[in-house]
């Protein structure tokens, strides 16, 4: 497990307020909370779920940026945890493995936004500074069809404990068609 940070924006005094951060990959949660720092938000950084929830009843932040999968847990879980402690923080979910029934859960449990990893941080504070009832602008770059294609794929073989034949038959296509997609690198 990794220690819980802080990012202070350069002159000390937040614009916007606290945010916590929950991301595993230690590379893109450092890169993002120094961009989210530079962007006037105070933020605590998580490598883990356990870390988010100790740190959610101090913190009780004014936002929160989520990975949905993380090593010991789920982001949708920690939302329920943070609309627990305080009603009105602003919540982003972020996944590699972007689908329509995990976007409408996270929106369900009270996320604001739901964005496509590698999110861009412009993307994120725009979702995040949006106003009640305000829709976010669209992503700058979205994914391609062939790419939100491929997500899908990898989302249903890992909920299929990488069958391949289970999930070939959940998704309505020839096995070896399957094992040729997932052979393949993943499209832009």
């Amino acid at each position: 497990m990794t220690a819980i940070e802080t990012f202070a924006p350069a002159d000390g005094t937040p614009l916007h307020g606290s945010l916590l951060l929950a991301e595993d990959d230690n590379s893109f949660r450092q890169r993002l909370s120094v961009m989210l720092s530079r962007r006037g938000f105070a933020v605590t950084a998580a490598g883990s779920a356990a870390e988010a929830r100790a740190a959610i009843p101090a913190l009780k932040p004014d936002f929160a940026v989520l990975d949905m999968r993380l090593g010991d847990g789920n982001g949708l879980d920690l939302v329920k945890e943070l609309r627990a402690a305080r009603d009105d923080t602003k919540v982003v979910i972020l996944t590699g493995y972007g689908n329509l029934a995990t976007a409408v859960a996270a929106v369900k449990e009270g996320a604001i936004d739901y964005l496509a990893k590698p999110a861009d941080p412009e993307d994120i504070v725009s979702a995040l500074l949006a106003e009640d009832g305000e829709k976010p602008l669209p992503p700058a770059e979205p994914m391609s069809a062939d790419r939100v294609r491929w997500e899908h794929i990898q989302r249903v073989y890992e909920l299929c404990d990488r069958n391949v034949s289970e999930t070939a038959r959940r998704l309505k296509m020839h096995r070896r068609t399957l094992q040729r997609i997932l052979a393949k690198r993943s499209p832009r």
